[in-house]
């Protein structure tokens, strides 16, 4: 169940990406989310006219009655034209949730595959792990077009971490640029792993695809896809 609709407000937004920002919200009372869930956020004109979106959760399950959201701002994006271009620390939102209960990372041994903005759900699992001490159970494995349209740059490093870059890479990285392939997820495959893919749908079909193709059981793969809403 979703929940009731609640408001919230926003304390921070701040820059992630070209056309991607960051809004850190405060709730009267704990989400109770998990990682890899996602909320949808409401917006009402004056004339009560509603537009709402599903935006995932980039934080990681804490306790306390904040969260955030990572939203790209989309071509003609209704709701998230508005987020960017509008909404600002003190400025308040619906949104209803956590939603969600096939895709998500509470334990065990997983590897994340995220294209784009499909790390935003990937990074809440990942903060969740690293907080609670079980980062050595995840491996993080991002498809990126360039450095600069790297989400979450600062947390983005370390041996649970690889990025792959697609079109522009920086200059001390020795894979060539080029879309992720099997000898990318090779390395980081375990068999007893759980797999979560998300991004676009071309980007999650193809790298289900090649998780199959190295032999992982399609059981133990997740895969949540998403299409340009905005």
């Amino acid at each position: 169940m979703a929940g009731p609709w609640q408001t919230a407000r926003v304390l921070e937004v701040r820059p992630e990406a070209p056309r991607v920002k960051t809004f850190r919200l405060g709730l009267d009372q704990p989400l109770g989310h998990r990682a890899g869930q996602h909320v949808v956020v409401r917006l009402t004109a004056p004339d009560g006219y509603t537009a709402q979106r599903s935006y995932s959760i980039a934080s990681a399950p804490d306790g306390t009655a904040e969260l955030e959201l990572t939203v790209e701002r989309l071509e003609d994006g209704e709701v998230s034209g508005h987020l960017h271009d509008v909404v600002e620390p003190g400025d308040e939102l619906e949104l209803r949730g956590p939603i969600g209960g096939w895709f998500v990372w509470e334990d065990g041994p997983a590897l994340l595959v995220g294209g784009g903005s499909g790390v935003v759900p990937l990074m809440a699992m990942l903060r969740l792990a690293r907080a609670t001490g079980r980062s050595d159970l995840l491996r993080l494995i991002v498809s990126v077009r360039s450095p600069a349209d790297r989400y979450y740059a600062a947390e983005l490093s370390g041996p649970e971490v690889t990025v792959v870059h697609t079109r522009v890479a920086p200059p001390d990285t020795t894979r060539p640029v080029g879309r992720l392939g099997a000898e990318d997820l090779a390395p980081l495959l375990r068999p007893e792993a759980t797999a979560y893919v998300c991004g676009s749908t071309p980007f999650a079909d193809a790298a289900e695809q090649l998780l199959v193709g190295l032999g992982h059981p399609e059981t133990q793969i997740r895969v949540e896809r998403f299409g340009a809403t905005g």
